[in-house]
């Protein structure tokens, strides 16, 4: 084969211009492949990439999500080799031996892998993700299965040291389960206790997935090592506990909030990965259309009154109520929050746990950070009459008030509050607006392709009043494990408080009585915004009717 050069190849299929290539082969670190720079620059994407070395040198695209790779052929190719140049071995063919690399024209590696194997090397091409994922599910989580397994005898108790000492197998195996959770851009991991096996899921994008299924009499050894590291009581399994880790994956700060559950097989635990890396959002990147977002940013201007923020568990309220605290907080003002749990620690902000078993409730701690001269408070949720009652007062008396609500829609928030016990003249004068929420799984940018509208979704748009000729869908690839989607965005729909809708909660008028005024006054209900993210090609209707739906 004529050794080509990827700079060329990418040059003479257009995807960038001699001046780029030039820039990043000068800005770029002696030991940083060109593909990767390229990448990190985004002058291309990954999938450009791939195709054009496809395309250009015949080397094939392997889809590792869906190929089915032999577990012997993982001992043919050392671990740390296999690390270090990101190769996976998929099949031998007489002397041949196939892997997939990210890199197919590093061939360094393909030399020390002939040295090391013995086979000829034929390369075929795979995104880095997926390879990453491939590599820790084969190399490392494997190979601790198999080190448990060989350390713990089923009818064997559990040993002191095999949980604690950080090189026994089982203390690898749980970190490698954290940092494959980590590397698929997880938010929980669930350890699901069934009658004959521990199953293992991710909820990746909202979506929850069976990773991998352990033998059950691995169970308690596992769940032993997690309560360990989460400072639970390790003798205790009757009761529900939560717990916390704070750790490094990669580099990366993580904090893992752990919650275990007596169930009939043994203890469920899940874990909430928090990201710390990426916890605090900038309100502009909330995904808010322009009147959305400008809206929102008028209501936590005003210097009183609450706001609301409305939807079900999981669908990024908190991130939203953070983002506009970072966008509030400054030297001049006191901000403090009560939170149950507090998910992100923020620079310059005073933030409270509640600790019901101690009588620190929401509305206790409430009324004393009343006392501690706040300009802006922030309540974790609004559960009950007494954290409402107080929430009000605090806006009435100069506060600005930040909180949540679990309901469906920003409407149904208004008929809530009265329905908890809140007369009506307060809710209207202390109000400032309510965001209803929901996140909606974005369309992968690897496999994004436009499709014809249905009729189904002719008639949602025309109802809508957005015109479409056509939709985008994701067709499944590595780089989002086949499901079209990877990452999510926020649908919203913002509703100011004015004089009118005042009126209308003091005279305790029907929801669909503010609704109808609301849809007049031009405020774009969750339906509407998610279509309109739809008709942009962020998302598909699919997903925005699985949260949201028509009234």
């Amino acid at each position: 084969m004529a050794r080509k050069r990827l700079g060329d190849l990418l040059v003479h299929s257009g995807l960038i211009t001699e001046e780029q290539l030039a820039a990043t082969l000068s800005e770029k670190s002696s030991d940083e492949k060109l593909g990767d720079a390229l990448l990190k620059e985004g002058y291309i994407s990954e999938q450009q990439l791939i195709e054009v070395l496809e395309f250009q040198l015949g080397i094939p695209h392997i889809n590792l999500y869906q190929y089915p790779i032999d577990e012997e052929l993982v001992q043919l190719v050392p671990k740390e080799l296999a690390k270090r140049h990101t190769v996976m071995p998929i099949r031998v063919d007489g002397n041949k031996l196939f892997v997939a690399m990210a890199d197919p024209m590093d061939y360094f590696a393909m030399e020390e892998l002939r040295m090391a194997t013995g086979f000829q090397i034929t390369p075929g091409i795979a995104t880095k993700d997926s390879l990453y994922r491939t590599i820790t599910k084969y190399y490392d989580i494997q190979e601790s299965i198999k080190e448990v397994m060989g350390d713990f005898a089923p009818e064997e108790s559990i040993d002191e040291t095999g949980i604690t000492d950080e090189d026994s197998p089982i203390v690898r195996l749980v970190n490698q389960i954290i940092a494959n959770a980590v590397a698929q851009r997880a938010s929980d991991i669930h350890f699901d206790p069934q009658e004959t096996e521990l199953r293992v899921r991710y909820r990746v994008d909202g979506m929850l997935r069976t990773e991998r299924a352990l033998p059950r009499y691995m169970q308690n050894v596992l769940i032993a090592r997690i309560k360990i590291i989460s400072n639970l009581n390790i003798t205790e399994s009757r009761i529900p506990q939560d717990g916390r880790i704070k750790m490094d994956i990669n580099y990366k700060p993580l904090d893992i909030r752990v919650s275990s559950l007596p169930s009939v097989y043994g203890e469920k635990i899940v874990m909430r990965i928090l990201d710390l890396s990426n916890a605090l959002n900038d309100i502009d990147k909330l995904g808010f259309t322009t009147s959305n977002l400008r809206n929102f940013k008028s209501m936590i201007e005003k210097p009183n009154g609450i706001i609301l923020i409305t939807g079900p568990t999981g669908s990024g309220k908190s991130s939203t109520l953070y983002a506009a605290l970072n966008r509030l907080n400054s030297e001049e003002v006191n901000i403090v929050t009560i939170e149950d749990p507090v998910e992100y620690q923020l620079q310059g902000i005073n933030q409270v746990q509640v600790k019901e078993e101690i009588g620190m409730t929401f509305a206790n701690g409430l009324r004393s950070i009343l006392r501690q001269d706040p300009d802006i408070i922030m309540i974790g949720e609004i559960r009950d009459f007494e954290t409402a009652q107080i929430a009000v007062r605090a806006s009435l008396t100069g506060h600005l008030v930040l909180s949540t609500l679990h309901t469906n829609s920003a409407v149904a928030a208004l008929t809530r509050l009265i329905d908890m016990g809140i007369e009506s003249f307060l809710i209207a004068s202390s109000l400032n607006g309510i965001v209803g929420q929901r996140l909606v799984r974005r369309i992968c940018s690897d496999c994004n392709t436009q499709v014809s509208v249905t009729e189904r979704e002719m008639e949602l748009f025309n109802k809508a009043g957005i015109e479409v000729t056509s939709v985008n869908r994701g067709k499944g690839c590595s780089s989002c494990g086949m499901t079209g989607y990877r990452g999510r965005i926020a649908i919203h729909e913002v509703l100011p408080i004015d004089d009118q809708i005042r009126r209308f909660v003091m005279n305790t008028s029907t929801r669909g009585e503010i609704r109808d005024y609301a849809k007049k006054s031009g405020i774009k209900f969750l339906i509407e915004d998610g279509l309109e993210k739809v008709s942009q090609g962020l998302t598909t209707t699919e997903e925005v009717l699985r949260v949201a739906s028509m009234e």
